[in-house]
Order: C-alpha cells, then structure tokens, then sequence
C-alpha cells in the first residue's frame, strides 16, 4: 500500500489499469462483430472526427479509447493469431497520453504500437511511427499490415531510396527477403505520406522535411501540410527512443553541396602530424575526446612549413593540423569508422551499424580519408539543416517505446517534457545477472571469455557475445577459431546478414559474436526461429540464453539493451560482463579504486576480481559519463 501511494510510477500504472479493465469488459461484446462491422466502426469515427479542433478530438479519443483498443485486440486475434497481453493494453495508453513505455526486451513492442496508432489515425492527421532502420520500418508495417488494413485503415513505409511501400492486398511479389513484405508495393513518396499510418526511420522523415523546405512550389512536397502546421505533424512514436531522442540527437541532419578545397593540403596535415611525438608535441585528453598542440609542436610545425608565425600566416592549416592530429589519435579504424570500397564509412558508436550517407564535419572526415590514404572527397557547403531535437519537437503530441528510458528519465523531461513509465513485464524476469568480473590484461580476460565460451557450448547452451568494436569482435574470432568453436561474427562489416544471424542465435550450442547491432529490434527466439518445441526445451533446460560482455559501454543503457537479449517473457538466461583495467571506460574513469584493490590483495593477471564492489565503481563511472 506504501509503495503504491508514494511510488509515482506505481500510481501511474493503477490508474492506467482501470482503463485496461474497461476494455476487458467489452471484449465479449466486440467479439461478436463481423469484419464489415469493423471497419463500419473505423469509418463512423473518422466521420465523428473529421471536423472537430485538436481539443475537441482529443477529447473523443479519450472517450472512444476503451473500445477502440478492443476493437485492435479482436482484430489481432482474428487476423495475426496475436491478443495484447494487458500489459501491452497498458503501454498503449501510455503511449496515446504522449509518453515513453519502457517495454522489457521480448514484451511485444511492435503489436502495442498498433493501438495508439489506430486511435490517432482516426482523426485523418499524419500519424508515424519512427524506427532506427529501413528492416525495422518494413519489418513492422508488413507484418503488421494485415491487422490495419482489416480495421480499415492504410497503411505505407517510406523507405532510402526515392519511393516507399504501400500495404496492398493485392500485391504478391515475393521479391523482398522478408516474407512480411510480400503485401508491400513500391509507391512514391507523396502516396505513401498520404496513408492513415505512415512507418519510416528518423532520418528519412527528417530529411524528406529539410526537402520540403526547399522545393520551388507546394505541389512537390511529399510531407503534405494541408492544414497549418499541427496538421502533418500530428502524433509519433519513437522507437528505440532512447536511440534516436538522446544519442544520435546531438547529429544534425545536414543538406549540402560540394565547396571543393585542395586535397593535398589534407595530405600535407597528415605527413607532418606522423611526425609529431605525443607528450612533447601534442596533449590528448581521453576523457574530453580533445587533443591540442604544444608550444614546442607549433614551432616543429613551423619549422616544417617554413612559417615564422602558423597562426597569422596560415591559420587554416593550423586548423587542417588540428584535425589530423584529431583523426590519428582520437578516431580508431575498425572502431569509429571502416574502410570499405575505398571510402570511410562510420559506425555508429550505439548501434554498431555502418551509416554510409554520413560524413564528419569540418574537414574530419578529410582527415580521416587521408590518414588512411584514400581518396579524399570534397568539403560540403550547407544549404539546409535541422536537429532530431528539433524536428520532433514539431509533433503536438510524441511517444516513445524501448527497453531502456528510465536511466535517462531526467533528460527526456527536460528535453522534450517527456514523461517515462517503466511497464511491468508479462511474465516476472528469471534471468540471471551475475557480478562484473575484472582482470587485470585484456589477455587475461579474453582467455577467460573464450574459456566460459567453450564451455556453454559444449552443453548445448546458447551464447550471445557483446563486444564494443569490430575489431574486439574480430580479435575474439580469432580466439574461438583456434579453439575450434563453430559461431557467427556480426558486426559493421557483414550488418547485411544481421537477421539471418540474430534469428538463429537462440538455437542449441549458437554461439554469436556481435557489436551493439545485436542490442536493438529483434528478439532471440530460443531453439531458433522458427522455433522447433524439442529443441527449445532442451535450450530451456541448458539454461537458456546467456548473455557475455567482453567491456562496459559508457553508457549504462547499451549495457541493459544487451543484457535485456536473454529472459525474454519468462525464458530462462544468464549475464555477465567481463572487465580488464585496460577497458577505455576503467582507464579513463574509473579504474583506480579496482587497481587499488587488486594490488592490495596480490591478485594474479589470471585472477579475476568479482565483487558487488567491483559493479557499484564501474556503474560510478557509466554515471561520470553519462
């Protein structure tokens, strides 16, 4: 009783059950309507809707609310097999009232996003749901399109490239990979904006705006805005909102044209940066992400170039130095970025993904280029840009859905007034989550991770590894390989099988090795996908999944996000987080307090350190960064 008075987040979810138990009521009632008195309802509400303002409709939504969402859940059972658990019904109203619902990993995001979206729908204004990448967007309105088109609503993805897809039941083209998208035709984009429910990623609605706001006439505008401003910009949900809202907020979404500059004098930066000693030349903060010459650099610098004063003769050089110096110290290949067909391509530091359509800025990416002697391209000229903080402040109504918000719970009220409920799960946890353990060499514990490795395999038990970069992932390859150990490597140079490889990784002795990628969007389905009963068991009974960590991210989430792969709706599973005092997070920020200890007790390279001790100064050190 104590914790339900004074636990907000408890008053939260009673109040929101009381809806929940309205809607249960009608269920009887609506089972009983035929599939042309479906969408009968849908039509008769749209009518309702149609010329009410935005308070007066706000108004009729929440008074419809019950049994629309009843009307949602009959049409899963019927149409997808799938009726929302009560507790998906509760993360529907959630996200309706404009919040974020942290759903644990494997509660069913995709299905609870279809209530709050039918219900907005209805009201004829522009309705999206925001994902991370293209195979979330066609993954989810494809698999979910036969549920929308049965209640009376359309439904269309805007994908990369220059169109998008429409849901058409009669389109059979089984040309896509993905089997849910065989009810998906090619549309242009107008068409698909136009649709009652649009899915598309954060980037491609954030560029088609910046396009619309730079068009000749109105007629070639895709995101149409027929009636002011909260017209289009209607109501959206975010997913993986933690992602997109906080850490890739801080990219710009930029439009440019090329602004050519000589690019041997990139070349030119990067020979004399080679030449330069760190300590006596040039300081590197770690913990700032900053590197900055010294007195005694800028006049070796000066000496080479046959300058008498680089900051009055040649300042743009300083600043090409600068960025050289920035590229070869700050920037890691295989971490930060790859090389691939001769060109640069970052990784997003969160997600593991490659994202080829970006560039660093202000000569970075140049100086990366020619740190890695590739071709350099030319420097761009911005003609128009916007941020994902401000772009989605644009909606009159945001909602968000992930596994993990409530770490940054502050920052997305203060950000975006955005309030977060943590949604209790289906079934309880009985995943397992061991202390941190810390070695002393990154050797010593890749041994032990290799060690742990071999041995659940050869028990039949499913392992899920975490590395920070493709080059860790690739390092551990190498170990298991010699080892030999059968596993799968999933990182930012082969993402392409990225759901081939996920959906397997949940079968009987499946090793997999991955970056972040394997952190977000998909579920690991134990004995494989799809899932045979035998062999689920017998995974069941190894133990389920078991989750590793060869590092702590600097973010607490990524960790959780990863952790959050095992135990889903009620599975068995397992984690642990192996740890080295050679870590960039304990050498930076926290390590001293452990080094300390070990020293102290004489603890051998090969001896682990496993302590609540341990977990308590590295989660000290995520919250410095964070």
């Amino acid at each position: 009783m104590f914790k339900s008075l004074f636990d907000s987040n408890e008053r939260q979810i009673n109040r929101i059950r009381a809806i929940v138990d309205k809607i249960n009521k009608l269920e009887p009632e609506i089972s009983k309507l035929t599939p042309d008195e479906v969408k009968s309802k849908t039509e008769y509400w749209k009518n309702e809707l149609r010329d009410l303002d935005a308070s007066a409709q706000n108004d009729y939504l929440n008074k419809i609310l019950p049994e629309a969402y009843a009307l949602v859940r009959e049409t899963g059972k019927r149409v997808l097999n799938m009726r929302h658990f009560d507790v998906q019904l509760i993360a529907g109203v959630t996200l309706h009232e404009g919040k974020i619902a942290e759903q644990k990993t494997g509660e069913g995001k995709t299905l609870t996003a279809t209530l709050p979206l039918y219900l907005n729908s209805l009201t004829g204004k522009g309705v999206h749901l925001i994902t991370p990448n293209d195979y979330l967007s066609r993954h989810g309105a494809g698999w979910m399109g036969p549920l929308y088109e049965a209640l009376g609503v359309s439904v269309g993805v805007i994908m990369e490239d220059t169109s998008g897809l429409v849901f058409d039941t009669t389109f059979e083209n089984q040309a896509y990979e993905d089997s849910y998208t065989k009810h998906l035709r090619p549309a242009q984009k107008r068409e698909v904006y136009s649709c009652d429910i649009v899915y598309g990623t954060n980037h491609n609605f954030g560029f088609d705006y910046l396009r619309d706001n730079m068009v000749h006439s109105l007629e070639l505008m895709v995101q149409t805005n027929p009636i002011g401003d909260w017209g289009y910009h209607n109501f959206a949900i975010v997913d993986e909102v933690d992602s997109i809202l906080i850490d890739v907020a801080r990219t710009p979404l930029i439009i440019s044209r090329s602004d050519a500059k000589p690019s041997d004098r990139y070349m030119e930066a990067s020979r004399i940066v080679k030449t330069l000693i760190k300590g006596s030349d040039y300081e590197v903060e770690e913990k700032f992400r900053n590197v900055a010459l010294s007195d005694l650099g800028i006049r070796k610098v000066e000496r080479l170039l046959g300058a008498k004063n680089l900051y009055e003769e040649d300042f743009e050089m300083v600043h090409l130095i600068e960025q050289a110096l920035s590229a070869s110290t700050l920037y890691e290949k295989d971490k930060d970025y790859v090389v691939k067909d001769g060109k640069v391509v970052i990784i997003d530091q969160f997600t593991g993904r490659q994202l080829p359509n970006n560039r660093f800025s202000h000569g970075l990416h140049q100086a990366i280029e020619a740190k890695e002697n590739v071709a350099i391209q030319e420097e761009s000229k911005t003609l128009g840009e916007i941020s994902y903080q401000n772009y989605f402040r644009k909606y009159q109504k945001l909602a968000g859905m992930t596994g993990t918000a409530a770490t940054e719970a502050e920052e997305f009220y203060k950000i975006y007034k955005l309030d977060v409920v943590v949604i209790p799960t289906n079934r309880p946890i009985s995943r397992t989550d061991a202390n941190d353990v810390v070695y002393k060499t990154e050797s010593a514990k890749f041994k032990a991770v290799a060690d742990e490795i071999e041995e659940r395999h050869k028990n039949g038990q499913p392992v899920l590894v975490g590395t920070t970069s493709v080059e860790k992932s690739e390092q551990l390859h190498e170990l298991l390989r010699r080892r030999g150990v059968p596993h799968e490597v999933l990182n930012a140079k082969n993402h392409e099988r990225e759901a081939l490889i996920i959906a397997q990784a949940g079968k009987r002795g499946a090793v997999t090795i991955s970056t972040n990628m394997a952190g977000r969007g998909v579920d690991i389905i134990l004995g494989g996908d799809p899932p045979y009963s035998e062999e689920q068991e017998a995974v069941k009974k190894a133990g389920g999944l078991h989750v590793i960590g060869t590092e702590r991210h600097e973010s607490r989430r990524i960790d959780n996000q990863l952790r959050g792969r095992a135990g889903r709706q009620g599975d068995p599973g397992s984690s642990k987080f192996y740890v080295s005092l050679k870590d960039d997070l304990m050498r930076i920020f926290g390590g001293d307090q452990v080094s300390r200890l070990m020293d102290k007790f004489g603890i051998d390279e090969n001896m682990p350190l496993e302590a609540g001790l341990v977990t308590r100064a590295i989660e000290n050190a995520q919250k410095r960064v964070e």
